[in-house]
């Protein structure tokens, strides 16, 4: 990257071109979601948008998935180093150990070229609900990564803008019929990107454009440091558990120590538990998401999402420990459970040191929903994720039936999902009473209750039905969530197969309250 020595971008200059870039995310976000053929993109909106400049560091985002983003803003040096670029390529890949989060989550890279100079990356990533694994939905109740579907490492899908063999192989191995579909718009998502990126840099020209990423990301890290500064020195330590892994470990740990110093943060989890046998692992990647997502919200609302704006913060984690896994763990559930719960315990060590700026926990889960059948004609897949209650804090109430955190699609709509599946829902409403109490209420989670209208195959990857989302300054936790079938309590985690007419109950965990309850403090005085 070269920039003219002393080129600098005025305060108005540098919004307008971070408005610009952000609105290249979004475009092509809305392109990736109307061009898309499943509900689990089109509808439920999961998926993510980024550019990336010529090394692979993160310069702008759309305000898609949390874990998507930062994971891909600490994986995607590793991703692009190395690889003989040229203009017309895009590149496919969703191995967790290799810059990826989970199987299901594809991410397909572009380069944007500019005469013969790389300039730059668009990417994006996308929920695919069948990407080959034992059971419908692609989310089993696993033990290695082969159990849990087609693993595609970094592999050249276009060159000169033709799709190779080595992607029409990967769409054979899949049976979805939804899946050569939703692969087409993601490459449609890139390509309107990619044009609408080089319109940007034409318009500028190239030393104003490189010098605008170094602006945004020296912008972000002075945000960001100006920040840290608040924090007071020292180290504060969280632990919280994981309910288990779906193979009998329980209670499995995360232990965090958060080093606060004048020259940034470190967030060690050296005391965690080693990864288990069950698919909650998640690769260092993840863990580096949850942790980023939680230093993200407490920055000012300009600040932009970029790789400077977390140049202060580094992750130190065990290698083989739960929160950076090692091949061949299981990691399904890694991305979307565990990631939730390294949120709370980074939220709890936080609390110990501003206090007034951290909520109570949230729900703490996905509350992972994955069925289908294979052996029907045609086939299908549906993932779902359910909302639940978002945690209070100091002077608000929690917001009831909402998704939070590391995740931030929409739910399935009832007419698009019995549309597309045989399926009925038969409740879907707020879960009154699960909200912890408190000065500040937490949000109550919800219930729905989906009725099978043919055999089904049905995977459940829950959390917090053990150990209750908790409270802070008094407030109380909210309530654990619940899974029945046919009024008959079901595992957390558990794989069934199912019949016409079975009636599939899901109660997600509330938030917890904030401040002791009025009650008490009336008692008191």
């Amino acid at each position: 990257m070269q920039v003219t020595a002393g080129m600098s971008l005025s305060a108005v200059e540098l919004a307008i071109l971070m408005s610009r870039v952000e609105s290249i995310c979004a475009e092509m976000g809305a392109v990736l979601q109307h061009a898309a053929f499943s509900p689990n993109i089109k509808d439920r909106l999961d998926y993510s948008c980024a550019l990336f400049d010529a090394r692979g560091d993160l310069y702008a985002q759309a305000a898609h998935i949390p874990v998507h983003l930062g994971s891909m803003a600490y994986a995607m040096a590793s991703i692009v180093d190395g690889v003989d670029w040229q203009a017309g390529d895009m590149l496919v890949l969703n191995d967790p150990f290799l810059g990826g989060t989970h199987l299901p989550d594809v991410t397909v890279v572009a380069p944007l070229f500019v005469g013969t100079q790389l300039v730059s990356f668009v990417v994006n990533r996308a929920h695919h609900a069948n990407i080959g694994a034992s059971t419908p939905g692609s989310m089993p109740i696993s033990r290695s990564i082969t159990e849990e579907g087609v693993i595609i490492p970094p592999t050249l899908m276009v060159r000169d803008g033709v799709l190779l063999p080595a992607a029409e192989q990967i769409f054979k191995q899949l049976q979805g019929t939804d899946t050569s579909g939703d692969f087409a718009a993601q490459i449609s998502a890139n390509r309107i990107g990619l044009a609408r990126l080089e319109q940007l840099v034409v318009h500028q020209g190239l030393n104003v454009f490189f010098a605008g990423i170094i602006a945004i990301n020296d912008y972000g890290q002075r945000l960001a440091e100006a920040f840290l500064r608040e924090i007071p020195t020292g180290q504060y330590r969280y632990q919280d558990v994981m309910d288990g892994d779906g193979f009998g470990a329980e209670d499995v740990l995360i232990d965090l120590c958060l080093d606060v110093s004048p020259t940034g943060v470190v967030a060690d989890f050296s005391g965690t538990s080693a990864q288990v046998e069950g698919n909650i692992n998640c690769p260092l990647s993840v863990a580096a998401a949850a942790v980023y997502y939680v230093f993200r919200c407490l920055l000012p609302a300009q600040t932009p999402a970029c790789a400077g704006t977390f140049r202060s913060i580094s992750i130190k984690a065990p290698v083989g420990s739960l929160v950076n896994a090692q091949r061949p763990a299981a990691t399904a559930a890694g991305n979307v459970e565990t990631s939730m719960r390294i949120v709370d315990t980074v939220l709890g060590a936080l609390a110990q040191a501003i206090p007034s700026l951290i909520p109570a926990a949230s729900q703490g889960t996905m509350n992972n929903v994955a069925m289908g059948n294979h052996q029907a004609q045609p086939i299908w897949d549906y993932y779902e994720t359910l909302a639940g209650g978002m945690g209070a804090s100091q002077g608000h109430d929690g917001l009831s039936a909402v998704q939070s955190h590391m995740t931030n699609t929409l739910n399935t709509p009832i007419e698009s999902l019995e549309q597309h599946y045989p399926l009925r829902v038969l409740e879907y409403s707020i879960r009154r009473g699960s909200g912890g109490a408190g000065a500040q209420s937490g949000g109550e989670g919800l219930v729905r209750e989906f009725e099978f209208l043919g055999p089904a195959e049905l995977t459940l990857l829950t959390e917090r039905r053990s150990h209750k989302p908790w409270g802070l300054a008094g407030g109380g936790p909210g309530a654990t969530g619940r899974n029945w079938l046919d009024g008959v309590e079901l595992p957390a985690k558990v794989h069934i197969s199912v019949k016409a007419g079975q009636v599939l109950r899901m109660e997600t965990p509330g938030g917890g309250g904030y401040g002791e309850p009025v009650e008490i403090q009336k008692k008191v005085c």
